[in-house]
């Protein structure tokens, strides 16, 4: 089995990040793999010491993405490969599906494991475009994948009215929920060994594509603005005696906060 997984760098948000004039300010910002993302790399890993599977990593964009892939390496990743282009400034699910169509259809890949979503957009929609453009059966949101046999896998995923399972004949997509796994921590030795592990880069052209074919120049979505959430407002604390509390909550419900 041939799995090709992906994964995307990504505002680090357990930090504090601010918004000025609409934009986010970069400066001090961390980058990190998005969670959803690292959780498809340890269950294409998985695949792979189970299974005897190879895998392959690419990411798009981002800059340097060198140290992102290389813990990737050090987690288990077979190959690794870094699309960057001068094009690809602000791409959308739509771009970053067509540049994944054109990589698949450059190998000779069984499944696709992606993220779910990813935590700088939270879109949740490139991996089920992917599978729309490859005209392969796809899943998403899912927390389990079960090898049947050579042409079959049986996944768990998370629906609005529990848990579905579902079969798929191969090649198929499939999006992984961040519950599905703990990500592991790899050791000295793995990270030591990443460090030796050639990455292949290449631009639209390398992967046989272009901006005008992804659409780089005119995006079918786009971020508008960020805006900060609201701070919360300080609590109001009542003491005294239960019946005289109970009317100066319920006086305050009816006349500021409206809900009675």
């Amino acid at each position: 089995m041939k799995i090709l997984t992906t994964a995307k760098k990504v505002v680090d948000v357990e930090l504090n990040i601010r918004v000025q004039d609409g934009a986010i300010v970069e400066q001090g910002l961390q980058y990190v793999i998005n969670a959803w993302d690292e959780t498809a790399v340890e269950a294409s890993v998985q695949l792979k010491e189970n299974h005897e599977a190879e895998t392959t990593l690419v990411s798009i964009g981002g800059g340097d993405n060198t140290d992102m892939i290389r813990k990737c390496y050090a987690m288990g990743i077979d190959k690794g490969m870094h699309i960057e282009d001068s094009s690809l400034e602000k791409p959308d699910s739509f771009a970053y599906a067509k540049i994944l169509q054109k990589v698949y259809e450059n190998g000779d890949y069984n499944l696709v494991i992606t993220g779910k979503q990813a935590q700088d957009t939270d879109n949740g929609q490139t991996g089920i475009i992917l599978g729309e453009y490859l005209g392969l059966p796809c899943v998403s949101n899912v927390i389990n994948i079960e090898v049947v046999d050579d042409t079959h896998i049986k996944v768990s995923r998370l629906g609005d009215a529990g848990t579905e399972i579902v079969e798929l004949e191969l090649p198929a997509v499939v999006t992984v929920d961040v519950s599905m796994n703990e990500p592991r921590l790899p050791g000295m030795r793995q990270i030591m060994m990443a460090k030796k592990k050639p990455i292949e880069t290449m631009d639209l052209a390398g992967v046989g594509t272009s901006a005008e074919e992804i659409g780089a120049a005119a995006p079918k979505s786009e971020v508008v603005e960020f805006m900060e959430t609201e701070k919360r407002q300080g609590g109001q604390k009542f003491e005294g005696d239960p019946a005289e509390v109970t009317a100066q909550v319920v006086n305050l419900l009816a006349t500021e906060a409206k809900v009675l």
